[in-house]
């Protein structure tokens, strides 16, 4: 055995390299989608919700990418760029006006690239009147409130009268059998009757329609003997002590369009002519077209608060038959439900 030579032993281990780690490159690609998913949400969103004012700069951005208006260089309207995209923006909503130009541009808007079409004059004259009836509506809101929350006028709530007719706002002060608003026979307000118009004042004056106020009376015949002083004249005067009133209590000259006095022509009872409530102050806040009618700027428009033929009107600087300077005394009166 010693004489044979030795074999080296050799050892053979194999390693067995089974399905290992793939990495993680998928999910960085993955991230990246996401990423990208939501930020195209987001500018989307943010397009949804952006004023059409700003879209529109964005538009022309890209239409005209240069600094200076006018200078970048871009194909014909319409024409293939590289890739094989146009140079016309996409209108994503149906209507992405630009910024208001500086003015004097000469730039209109036009109907036929989806401009705002201007508006008909009976358009615009319709809008008005929707405008006026909502701020009178308003204004008769206002009223009832402050009837319902002042001391001195809630007493009164009976006696005040608010109501919108073709005309406008019409506020009617109307007497009861035991609280007239004016001394038997007269024109003279009674204190309440001021305080009444004082506190109705600051709303009339905070509008910028025009006033009309009327005086009525009943049936009753002024006793005024051989003077000639009737109801017409002493309806007059009422209206013209009403508006008096309501001047002292801050309602501007400039507002009163119209005083007029219609004796028991307009009752309110008809049915009861005598009835107290005959007896009473109108003032309307007129709209656009009774102020012409008043004004005699519109002769075609209707106001069928004027008074019938024979009617005492007063206006400022004028005083009616019969009645001096507008304010008659009560010498020679009578006795009288008017």
């Amino acid at each position: 055995m010693a004489g044979k030579e030795e074999q080296p032993i050799i050892i053979v281990k194999k390693k067995i390299n089974a399905g290992g780690h793939h990495g993680g490159a998928w999910k960085v690609a993955y991230a990246d989608f996401v990423t990208a998913m939501m930020a195209f949400f987001m500018v989307m969103w943010l397009s949804a919700t952006m004023p059409q004012e700003q879209l529109g700069g964005m538009a022309e951005y890209f239409k005209n990418p240069s600094v200076l208006e006018g200078l970048s260089v871009s194909t014909v309207p319409g024409s293939m760029g590289p890739g094989g995209a146009g140079d016309a923006p996409v209108q994503v909503f149906d209507a992405v006006k630009p910024p208001d130009g500086d003015p004097g541009d000469g730039e209109t808007e036009d109907p036929a690239e989806g401009g705002a079409a201007p508006m008909t004059d009976e358009q615009i004259e319709a809008e008005a009147r929707e405008i006026e009836k909502a701020r009178l509506e308003d204004l008769k809101e206002q009223l009832e409130q402050a009837i319902d929350q002042s001391a001195s006028l809630a007493a009164f709530k009976e006696q005040l009268l608010l109501d919108i007719t073709p005309e406008g706002l019409r506020i009617q002060i109307v007497d009861q059998q035991n609280r007239p608003m004016f001394d038997s026979g007269s024109y003279r307000l009674q204190s309440y009757t001021i305080n009444i118009l004082n506190e109705l004042a600051p709303y009339l004056q905070g509008v910028p329609n025009r006033l009309s106020i009327t005086g009525h009376t009943d049936t009753t015949p002024f006793g005024g003997g051989d003077t000639g002083y009737t109801n017409w004249e002493l309806s007059a005067d009422r209206a013209n002590a009403a508006r008096r009133a309501l001047v002292n209590g801050g309602v501007s000259m400039e507002k009163m369009a119209r005083v007029v006095g219609v004796s028991d022509s307009v009752l309110f009872d008809k049915e009861n002519p005598s009835n107290p409530i005959n007896r009473r102050i109108s003032i309307i806040v007129m709209n656009k077209a009774t102020e012409d009618a008043a004004l005699g700027v519109n002769d075609d428009a209707v106001d069928d608060t004027v008074s019938p033929d024979g009617a005492a009107t007063t206006t400022e600087g004028e005083a009616p038959a019969g009645s001096g300077d507008g304010t008659t005394n009560e010498a020679g009166a009578g006795a009288s439900a008017g």
